[in-house]
């Protein structure tokens, strides 16, 4: 069986590859997928992935493994970027991890490397059960390094080519496992961000490609102005840093678009502002629609699993609701949704200010 192996330069990875290796396959060649845009970002400092790419030759050139670089970067700007910048354009919350997965990772590297490979490997925290003629998703062991929330767009056929090496482990584990196998990375610090700035902050990726445009920051209840902002694009539902207001902690609230306009509420009166309810659109099932109701949900990248009910109206429009109500619900963002540790596929948020 011939495997390829998805390297980042990360720890993740590297102990991904050396764990193919032991369970002894033998015919593996190991990709950096180089996904930087660096003519459109080379103003904002030196490349980033250089680094990453070193690593990533090292680790193999160390285990014996041939390496490949593969540049997938036309594809990831229209696959990816256009759809974060739109996503902001609109005032929404993008999820570009969960389309880097989907699109790129599993999708436009395989059309690139064709059949070649029987199983594409990454450092991913996640499980894989075949079961029923199906591949489930399982979440990982880790509940703080699960990725299931990034991997939930994935299709049954990206699955069934996949292997996650890691996602049996605690990050502890894979901590030790690089020490034991003395990788070159073995002590470097997990990446952080969005997958395809490296160090680059959001923040400037936004300016780059929608600019500034000054408007006001107002209080939702009493509609007075406290500040200005340089553009809705930079602000989410529920941030609460980053706003430069006195007197806080502030929260936003709500956008108008047209107006250039963000509303803020003191965490005084946040609890007004929390919702409990909302729909969703556009579902993904990794294998088949829910066929119960109450659930478990994830609204972003983290370690809690809330509960929720997932019902379908006359219109057959998707409805979720929350057990508790939630501060952050930004239209745009992704609702997952799990049956106990079986990662269901997710839903694109339709939220509404109350």
């Amino acid at each position: 069986m011939k495997i390829a192996v998805l390297l980042s330069g990360g720890v993740d990875s590297s102990v991904a590859l050396h764990r193919i290796l032991e369970q002894g396959y033998t015919d593996v060649t190991a990709f950096y997928l180089k996904i930087w845009l660096e003519e459109e970002f080379s103003f904002l400092g030196a490349c980033p992935w250089e680094v990453d790419m070193q690593f990533a030759r090292q680790v193999c050139a160390q285990a014996g493994v041939p390496f490949e670089v593969i540049s997938l970067q036309s594809e990831y700007y229209e696959k990816v970027v256009s759809y974060t910048v739109e996503e902001l354009r609109k005032g929404g919350t993008p999820s570009p991890d969960i389309f880097c997965n989907q699109r790129i990772k599993f999708g436009a590297f395989r059309e690139k490397v064709g059949d070649t490979f029987d199983k594409v490997a990454t450092g991913h925290y996640g499980r894989i059960l075949e079961r029923d003629g199906l591949h489930w998703l399982l979440r990982g062991v880790d509940p703080v390094k699960d990725q299931t929330y990034f991997l939930s767009h994935l299709h049954q056929d990206q699955l069934a080519l996949s292997l996650f090496p890691v996602g049996d482990l605690l990050k502890n584990q894979v901590r030790e496992l690089a020490e034991r196998y003395d990788l070159p990375n073995a002590r470097r610090k997990d990446s952080q961000g969005i997958c395809f700035l490296g160090k680059i902050k959001f923040n400037e990726f936004v300016m780059s490609y929608l600019g500034e445009r000054i408007g006001e920051i107002r209080e939702k209840e009493t509609g007075r102005k406290l500040g200005d902002h340089r553009g809705y694009w930079f602000h989410t539902i529920g941030q609460r840093r980053g706003l430069g207001l006195s007197m806080g902690p502030w929260f936003v609230v709500d956008k108008d678009i047209d107006d250039n306009i963000v509303f803020v509420s003191h965490q005084e009166t946040m609890a007004d502002h929390h919702l409990r309810s909302f729909p969703v659109a556009d579902p993904h099932w990794i294998t088949r629609p829910p066929a119960r109701s109450d659930l478990l949900v994830k609204l972003r990248h983290t370690p809690h699993l809330g509960r929720c009910r997932l019902d379908r109206d006359a219109g057959e429009r998707w409805m979720v609701t929350l057990d508790e109500a939630d501060s952050g619900v930004a239209s745009g963002q992704y609702s997952v949704f799990y049956e106990g540790e079986t990662c269901l596929g997710g839903a694109r948020i339709i939220a509404e200010s109350p």
